[in-house]
């Protein structure tokens, strides 16, 4: 349940070599957290007067053996007319420990509406190119253009970068999301170290107390936009172990807050000999 500190700063993360064995070296930590959304920040005509909801995360796996992660947002907007709007959003997924294979199962659902559904796996290719092949919600097969990355694998580079001392980190990346058939240019900022303790009383527990905490923003963009508007923005504070706190869902015209009210943390598995 920490990194291995010691081979992280041993190597060379500037090389592709070293910033491979640096991956290699995060130990993501097994766990399950829950965050209870509300309105933060409003701006704009469409902005909700009232927001609030949940979100469910619970991740486990190793490098070895792959990740596996199920995710839940529930999230009732209230307009400033008319009725409430509920919805319900729910992703499972496994990504190979390697980062080259990629499985997801995409459900989401408004109000009384029928749930719409994305069901797909994604593999690279020698030439960087991603294939993705669709079963939901209809069959097809798309080619992006890499390098890409998925989402843990994301994650582990965003804390070899931090790790480091490094501030920015752009990548393409490719969750699933949406309709399945497009990925998302990311640009992340890593700030300074967090010193001060964790308001929420779930953080404040002893497997994180002597961790290190980076302030992190991620901004999303279309293919090819990223001089323009992102089309959301998520931060949070992220430990060297993967674990995170304090979000912020960035929608433009809305910011949701997250706050944690649960963590429950498990041991990583070890790798099979």
């Amino acid at each position: 349940m920490i990194w291995l500190r010691a081979l992280a700063v041993a190597i060379s993360v500037g090389t592709p070599l070293g910033e491979a064995l640096a991956e290699r070296a995060v130990a993501l930590a097994n766990h399950r957290a829950v965050y209870e959304l509300s309105l933060l920040k409003t701006s704009g005509a469409k902005a909700p007067a009232q927001a609030r909801g949940r979100i469910a995360f619970d991740f486990a796996g190793s490098a070895c053996e792959g990740y596996v992660q199920n995710f839940r947002q529930i999230t009732e907007l209230q307009p400033s007319e008319g009725a409430a709007k509920l919805s319900d959003m729910r992703s499972a997924t496994f990504e190979g420990g390697d980062g080259a294979d990629f499985r997801f199962k995409v459900e989401t659902k408004v109000d009384n509406s029928r749930a719409e559904e994305v069901d797909g796996k994604a593999k690279k290719a020698s030439d960087a190119r991603l294939s993705v092949d669709l079963s939901k919600p209809k069959r097809a097969r798309v080619d992006l253009a890499g390098p890409m990355l998925f989402p843990t694998e994301h994650l582990r580079k965003i804390v070899v970068t931090a790790m480091a001392g490094e501030h920015l980190l752009e990548a393409r990346v490719f969750d699933g999301t949406g309709d399945g058939e497009k990925a998302f240019d990311t640009l992340t900022v890593i700030g300074k170290p967090a010193i001060e303790p964790p308001q929420e009383k779930a953080a404040r527990v002893n497997e994180l107390k002597d961790l290190r905490r980076w302030p992190v923003a991620i901004s999303y963009f279309d293919l090819g936009k990223k001089d323009g508007q992102p089309i959301y923005v998520l931060s949070f504070d992220l430990y060297e172990n993967g674990v995170s706190r304090a979000l912020k869902l960035d929608y433009g015209d809305f910011v949701l807050r997250g706050d944690m009210t649960d963590l429950v943390l498990q041991p990583t598995p070890a790798c099979k000999k």
